[in-house]
């Protein structure tokens, strides 16, 4: 018997209005911001914590959308993009300041910069676009607690340590992004079209 109200069916798309598309928005309406506290104000610990509440974010929205069944195609392609943004900015932000290695900082944009092209080419081309993988996530996890620790390098309080534990985290995430990159790249070559 049916309570008046209408179930969703398992896997319908729940559209651009949900909780984890808006924190997603927000993550990305956050990278001015840092980005002004971390170059325009040049404070490299206030722009780590910043970096890290913005990141903390990614894991925030993929665990409602699952808990709230709110998942939708544009939250699968907007959470990709901010990642990449929040990377992006990261990344390019820290360099510029001089926090970031440009070991780590020019691998990573070689990467976006065959990644995100590729990608852009088979969704639009092939309508192919294929799932992130479980390896990428935990690539971009452990970027994204790298970066904000080479900012702290930046302070007054103990540097050389900040620079070891973001250089244990950097070097194995760069690691498995291009190990998933690489894996990417195949998959897109050998999804159906």
């Amino acid at each position: 018997m049916s309570d008046g109200t209408t179930e969703k069916a398992a896997g319908q798309d729940a559209g651009l209005w949900t909780l984890p598309n808006l924190i997603s928005f927000l993550r990305i309406l956050a990278l001015p911001v840092f980005l002004w506290v971390l170059l325009g104000l040049d404070r490299p610990f206030l722009a780590a914590v910043l970096l890290g509440l913005i990141s903390v974010t990614d894991l925030l929205d993929g665990m409602l959308a699952r808990r709230l069944d709110q998942v939708s195609e544009i939250g699968k392609m907007l959470d990709p993009v901010a990642d990449r943004l929040v990377v992006l900015a990261g990344v390019v932000g820290g360099m510029v300041a001089g926090l970031v290695p440009l070991w780590l900082g020019v691998s990573l944009l070689v990467r976006e910069a065959i990644i995100g092209p590729t990608t852009i080419y088979y969704l639009v081309r092939h309508k192919v676009r294929v799932p992130v993988r479980r390896m990428g996530k935990t690539a971009t996890a452990l970027i994204f607690f790298a970066v904000p620790f080479y900012y702290l390098t930046g302070t007054t309080f103990a540097p050389l340590f900040w620079e070891a534990v973001a250089t244990l985290l950097g070097g194995p995430g760069l690691i498995l992004y291009l190990i998933v990159t690489w894996r990417y790249l195949g998959d897109l070559r050998h999804a159906p079209r």
